[in-house]
């Protein structure tokens, strides 16, 4: 862990609201610096067939640009952004990034269901007093509902449902109109969507309940400071707040100790999502705790920065569940670091990410095997890009599958997605060598001579000459691969030393 002070900085792109943290870590403590929220409201600018409209896009941009102002100094590996729910599901999701990161100045992650949930977890946890009882951890979003069960600083069962206050409040509560019908047509529908996890959720698996974030925090400090609740959220005192809310008929006629007045357009559909947790779930009393999804994203980044990155541990576990033959990924790994060593030279500190991709790339490349022997790389890439992986980010998970998707066979499949990105066409190439090279599945005796260059226009290998006479299955696989890249615009050819 770090002896001397570090800044770091975490920006949460949620559906309801932009947060950016900024704190500086002594040791494994964090202390807060700086704060910056808007409440930009992302999952209300989400038309009916899921597109962000211009004037939520131009309001999010506007924020960001400021955030990115206040980061301005910070290095890439400072700052870590993740969206959340609305950027997983609006359809224009990835034009809108593009302008967002260039306004940030950051790269932007969007982030899977069940990866901010664990991420919340993590929060969380480290905002809590030290304990080995099971917690209940429920984080009520613009967008999505989080649940995690854990114990400790570990997430063990983590699940994401598409019901947020920002999407409610506008379905179920237009124009703030409060009525008996609005509220059970919304309780029901919530409830509807949390059957569908109450069997792993029930009482007997958990023996705390913790809610994080806005709306839990709005209504605990409403419940309590208007006697409806003595100690954090209960059944009863939500019920009270519903009675309230029902005599008042409208938002706009709301007048509670403790609403904040940015949080009452969606409080009656985050109240109709707590009530149906508490139904079904069994949950008669919560408490209310800070830690949430930026303090997750810290403890994460910090994590990343001295070698307990959550990210390796999921490579592994994922090996382990595929029966990986890992003599063979190592000994691919290995060779793809060496191969792209030698042709990204200062193109590496320019995309300090891809030799990490690289590598996983390479120790994932063959998890499709358990599946099918023909094709395999068409099944590995489709798990990765696919499955939960916990600590990737979607578009993480989209390079290396691209990576793993490329290693083998026709590359005429990649062009227009990696034109797009065309940093990665040395990555493509050191992992194609690596597993030609490996195909013995031994270790293998390389030539004395063996060097990859690039030019403007494509690569070349030079080889040892008198090896490759030695071993004429390789070198007539050196000679075929000069063929797929033709179809890429680039070339490849091998030359004897």
């Amino acid at each position: 862990m770090p002896s001397s002070f570090e800044t770091l900085a975490a920006v949460d792109l949620g559906s309801n609201s932009f947060r950016l943290q900024i704190v500086r870590v002594d040791g494994e403590q964090f202390f807060p610096l700086d704060t910056l929220k808007d409440t930009v409201r992302l999952g209300a600018g989400l038309t009916a067939d899921n597109f962000l409209d211009d004037a939520t896009q131009e309001r999010a941009l506007t924020c960001l640009a400021r955030f990115g102002d206040r980061l301005r100094h910070f290095r890439p590996d400072q700052v870590r952004v993740v969206g959340t729910n609305t950027l997983r599901v609006a359809k224009n999701s990835a034009a809108f990034i593009r302008e967002a990161e260039a306004r940030l100045g950051f790269p932007i992650e969007i982030i899977a269901g069940r990866e901010e949930a664990r991420l919340i977890y993590v929060g969380a946890a480290h905002s809590l007093p030290a304990g080995k009882e099971k917690r209940l951890v429920v984080d009520i979003g613009g967008g999505s509902t989080e649940f995690i069960i854990g114990s400790g600083m570990k997430a063990q069962k983590t699940e994401s449902l598409g019901l947020g206050c920002v999407t409610y409040s506008l379905r179920y509560f237009p124009d703030g109109k409060l009525n008996k019908a609005n509220f059970k047509n919304a309780e029901v529908a919530a409830r509807n969507e949390i059957q569908r996890i109450t069997h792993d959720y029930t009482p007997d698996q958990w023996q705390l309940a913790v809610g994080t974030s806005g709306t839990a925090r709005s209504l605990r400090d409403i419940l309590e400071l208007n006697d409806y609740s003595v100690d954090g959220i209960t059944r009863a005192g939500m019920e009270r707040l519903k009675t309230e809310l029902l005599r008042c008929g409208s938002m706009e006629a709301v007048n509670l100790n403790g609403l904040r007045a940015d949080r009452a357009p969606v409080l009656p559909g985050g109240l109709a999502i707590m009530l149906a947790i508490f139904e079904e779930l069994g949950i008669e009393q919560m408490t209310v705790t800070l830690g949430a999804l930026r303090d997750g994203v810290l403890y994460d980044l910090l994590g990343r920065q001295y070698h307990k990155d959550l990210r390796d541990v999921t490579v592994t576990q994922f090996k382990r569940r595929y029966h990986v033959d890992t003599g063979q990924t190592e000994r691919v790994a290995g060779l793809a670091r060496q191969f792209y060593a030698q042709l990204a030279g200062s193109e590496a500190m320019q995309h300090p990410e891809i030799p990490r991709q690289l590598e996983w790339a390479a120790k994932l490349h063959e998890i499709g095997l358990m599946i099918s022997h023909s094709s395999y790389h068409k099944h590995s890439a489709y798990i990765v890009e696919q499955a939960d992986m916990p600590g990737f980010s979607r578009r993480e998970q989209r390079q290396i599958a691209h990576l793993i998707l490329a290693h083998k066979g026709s590359l005429s499949k990649m062009v227009a997605l990696l034109n797009e990105q065309p940093a990665y066409w040395p990555a493509v190439l050191a992992l194609r060598l690596a597993v030609l090279f490996s195909r013995s599945r031994r270790p293998v005796e390389l030539p004395t001579t063996l060097q990859l260059s690039a030019a403007p226009r494509g690569f070349t290998l030079t080889v040892d000459g008198d090896w490759l006479a030695s071993t004429p299955l390789t070198a007539g696989a050196l000679k075929q691969e000069e063929a797929p890249w033709r179809a890429t615009g680039l070339s490849f050819h091998v030359r004897q030393a």
